[in-house]
């Protein structure tokens, strides 16, 4: 007798979802204070957020002038390391920069 015969329909469930979920998105914000230069602020925008200069100097004026800017929105997870290495790098050179995130 064959293991496979025709007559023998095994049903196979599966279930499937038509739409994936995206994951949440976060803002990572930079805001101002009275002891960060603009220089490295516009320094971590290029290096951490690999923003090119102009946009960089633009995100920047943004914080000076209106007390806070976007510097990227990203996963959960990015985000987090986003705020933790703008921390890290701001006390290295002595500054007391914040940076949050908070869902889009």
């Amino acid at each position: 007798m064959n293991e496979h015969s025709p007559e023998i329909e095994e049903e196979v469930i599966s279930e499937t979802r038509d739409e994936i979920d995206e994951p949440p998105m976060y803002k990572v914000l930079i805001h101002n204070d009275d002891y960060t230069t603009m220089e490295f602020v516009v320094e971590i925008l290029m290096l951490v957020f690999n923003k090119p200069p102009e946009e960089a100097v633009e995100i920047m004026l943004n914080v000076h002038q209106k007390g806070m800017g976007i510097c990227g929105v990203y996963t959960y997870e990015v985000s987090e390391t986003k705020v933790k290495t703008v921390h890290s790098l701001a006390r290295e050179h002595g500054f007391p920069l914040k940076c949050t995130m908070e869902e889009e």
